[in-house]
């Protein structure tokens, strides 16, 4: 009978360890560099490119995005910052937002907090240089070259 016992509960004890290394992965974090160029009048355009660092491989990314609402002028940042809840690289892609007024004139500092559909949020910080006026909801897409 303590055979038995001994043995169930060795079973039990490498099932569970091995239960706890199967199971889902802990989200991570990368960080992440963005060049983004953008104009517009009303409505504005922008594109650029970026790398995220994730796991200690570099991930080459394409931006573009569109802000709808009151914009007027051209300019240009250079962002960097964490990428936070991130399983996998392709987590990165997809569509971010954020709600945001503000006016940058010759070099302003810049911090915003964007979001995608799959929980990813990026907190960047750097200085937009060039002259915008924006009162607008933007729409930033990122996707792995």
């Amino acid at each position: 009978m303590k055979s038995l016992t001994r043995r169930s509960v060795l079973i039990s004890g490498v099932t569970l360890a091995l239960g706890g290394i199967s199971g889902t992965a802990q989200a991570a974090t990368g960080s992440i560099s963005l060049h983004i160029v953008s104009a517009g009048f009303i409505v504005g355009v922008g594109g650029g490119s970026g790398v995220l660092r994730f796991r200690g491989v570099n991930y080459p990314l394409s931006l573009g995005g569109i802000s709808a609402g009151a914009t007027i002028g051209v300019s240009g940042a250079d962002l960097v910052g964490t990428a936070y809840h991130i399983h996998d690289p392709h987590d990165i892609e997809g569509v971010y937002s954020a709600i945001g007024a503000g006016v940058a004139v010759a070099a302003g500092a810049e911090a915003v907090t964007l979001q995608n559909s799959k929980g990813v949020v990026l907190r960047l910080r750097g200085r937009q240089v060039g002259f915008k006026f924006s009162f607008a909801v933007s729409g930033l897409t990122i996707n792995l070259k």
